[in-house]
């Protein structure tokens, strides 16, 4: 049988901040919720409060900034000058 290799393409740092990117992005979504009516009929002015138009889509922006951040991280090649 053939030996797999078991390393990963990113390092665990790089992992944790796709995570933390994913929540930020979650967070954002989380933020755009709601504001809706139940009868058709009547308009909420919620649905277009600071909160949905500016802060969430803010915050989902920074979500994928980290996502970039986290794919394009490499750790510091420990050199040795001898």
């Amino acid at each position: 049988m053939e030996e797999r290799n078991k390393d990963f393409i990113f390092e665990k740092r790089n992992y944790q901040l796709m995570i933390v990117g994913l929540v930020v992005m979650a967070i954002g979504y989380l933020l755009m919720v709601g504001g809706g009516s139940e009868d058709p009929e009547v308009f909420n002015p919620e649905i277009f409060s600071a909160r949905r138009i500016v802060v969430s889509p803010t915050v989902i922006i920074i979500g994928f900034a980290i996502e970039i951040y986290a794919i394009m991280w490499r750790p510091k090649s420990k050199s040795t000058s001898e």
